[in-house]
Parts: structure tokens; C-alpha cells; sequence
């Protein structure tokens, strides 16, 4: 397991090393990647960085993060892919 560090200073642990610096870069279908920037989203969060693109892969995802970091995002991102 992996001790980061996030931007903002918070800590987190990460089994999975592939990061991805924006949402385009992670392989995702058409209409849900248009989707979110239909609402305005630029970049990933650093737990999205790390938790899209897994849990689109069919692996286990477990996030525990402050109030507002990209958790709902990360996980209904990868129900529509």
C-alpha cells in the first residue's frame, strides 16, 4: 500500500498506482465523459484520479475520504461506464 499525499495536504493510502491527471486520459465512453463536463467538472479530485478508473475495470474500490473530495462521483462514474 501506497502513503500520498494529496494537493490540499490531505493523506490517503492507495493499493492501486495508476493515476490519471484528467478525465479524458482514463479511457472513459463518450456520453458520460460529456456529462461531466456538462456540469463543469475540469480535472479529477486525486480520489477520483485514483478510483475511476479501477472500479471501471471491475475491481474492488474502497474510499474513504472527507465530505466533498469526489467519492459519489468516482463510484456513479463507474456504474455508467
Amino acid at each position: 500500500m501506497n502513503e500520498l499525499l494529496a494537493s490540499d495536504g490531505q493523506e490517503f493510502f492507495a493499493s492501486y498506482d495508476e493515476v490519471h491527471d484528467s478525465f479524458d486520459a482514463m479511457g472513459l465512453q463518450e456520453n458520460p465523459l460529456r456529462g461531466i463536463y456538462a456540469y463543469g467538472f475540469e480535472r479529477p479530485s486525486a480520489i477520483q484520479q485514483r478510483g475511476i478508473v479501477p472500479f471501471c475495470k471491475g475491481l474492488d474500490v474502497i474510499q474513504q475520504a472527507q465530505s466533498g473530495t469526489g467519492k459519489t462521483t468516482t463510484f456513479c462514474f463507474g456504474i455508467l461506464q
